[in-house]
């Protein structure tokens, strides 16, 4: 039972024909819920059947239960509000009508739920690349890490400070597939912490990043070259590595397609919100999988429409230039803590093989590659 409130459970349910106080909160929801779909995306960050679906996904799996006061609808639509608006505890307590300690245990109440589930909304098939692009056979995405403001106490902020711009940060790890969905999410790293630490992290947890056998996600030249991770060639290369590193840089940027997305979405993760460690981190988890949610449930809706394709522009941006950055060529390690000299070894064979056949493919269809 939450405390101050009492809850509605199966065996004493609330009469929907008993008369009672519609708060502020219920006009509004109620408003949004009855008015046009376009109401729903601007206030919940989705259309009107996906916020319902969610609803009955949560009660029906009993983590959210409506009380005598607040309804499911408007418990979701309080948390969903403040994450897709960058709001905090106090701004929405007039609009919603409910005191702040209200407003914020519902708040949390809905991202505890959500992220008991997120890994429901992770599990899911991601299309190869050649579906997307040939040359790169057997390519399910794309890992990458970004770096997420954080707030956290004086006597913490040394490893969270990002060591490229100084601003705290959170560095998080995602493993995004080319339909804008992410297959696996790492949060809570200190931003110090280097983007190869970070997936070495996420390949030894208990609950940790998996490929498929025979399968390869892509990485930026900040990884290194590894058995399920083909990074670009490093430095001044030849003119075939050139093609191959282009072809790359293409592919790499749908990560910044499914990022742009989820930030579009759910705002809140543009800053630092002021809440405890933990809570941020399990924000940047729900998000995730909201935004998973969101696009099997509706995969052209009004958010994704904005980062098709062909509405992004090909121009390479400043952190494109700095993974990619050339010079003087470098030899690649061939020595990896998780993986024996021999597998590192057959991975830069696969990505050399890969180069060759894009390259021989180029010279033979120069007018239409």
């Amino acid at each position: 039972m939450i405390a101050g409130e009492e809850t509605a459970t199966s065996g004493d349910c609330i009469n929907p024909n008993k008369e009672v106080a519609i708060s502020d909160s219920d006009k509004f929801v109620n408003q949004i819920l009855n008015g046009p779909n376009e109401q729903c995306q601007e206030n919940f960050r989705m259309d009107k059947p996906v916020f319902y679906k969610l609803c009955h996904i949560l009660q029906t799996r009993g983590l959210l239960r409506h009380t005598n006061r607040i309804k499911i609808e408007e418990q979701l639509a309080i948390f969903l509000f403040i994450i897709g608006h960058n709001l905090r505890t106090r701004a929405v307590q007039e609009l919603f009508g409910y005191s702040g300690e209200t407003i914020s245990r519902h708040f949390n109440n809905v991202l505890n739920a959500v992220t008991s589930i997120s890994t429901s909304f992770f599990q899911s098939t991601s299309p190869d690349v050649d579906q997307f692009d040939p040359y790169f056979k057997d390519c399910i995405g794309v890992v990458d890490c970004i770096h997420m403001p954080v707030m956290v106490g004086v006597d913490e902020q040394g490893p969270f400070r990002n060591g490229h711009n100084g601003l705290l940060t959170q560095n998080v790890l995602v493993a995004s597939s080319f339909d804008l969905r992410f297959n696996y999410v790492l949060a809570g790293w200190e931003g110090s912490a280097s983007d190869q630490q970070v997936l070495d992290a996420a390949l030894t947890r208990p609950n940790k990043l998996q490929v498929p056998q025979g399968k390869y996600y892509i990485v930026d030249s900040k990884y290194q070259n590894l058995p399920g991770f083909i990074a670009p060639y490093r430095g001044g290369v030849s003119e075939p590595k050139g093609v191959f590193n282009e072809r790359h840089k293409v592919l790499h940027r749908a990560v910044d397609r499914a990022l742009g997305a989820l930030k579009e979405r759910f705002p809140i993760l543009l800053s630092a919100p002021p809440y405890p460690l933990q809570t941020q981190v399990k924000l940047v988890i729900a998000a995730c999988a909201l935004h998973n949610y969101v696009r099997l449930e509706k995969p052209d809706d009004f958010v994704f429409r904005m980062f098709e394709e062909d509405t992004l522009l090909a121009e390479t941006t400043e952190e494109e230039d700095r993974g990619m950055a050339l010079g003087e060529e470098e030899n690649e390690g061939h020595e990896h803590g998780l993986f024996g000299p021999e597998e590192v070894e057959d991975s830069l064979r696969l990505r050399d093989e890969i180069a060759s056949n894009l390259w021989n493919h180029y010279v033979q269809n120069l007018p239409t590659f």
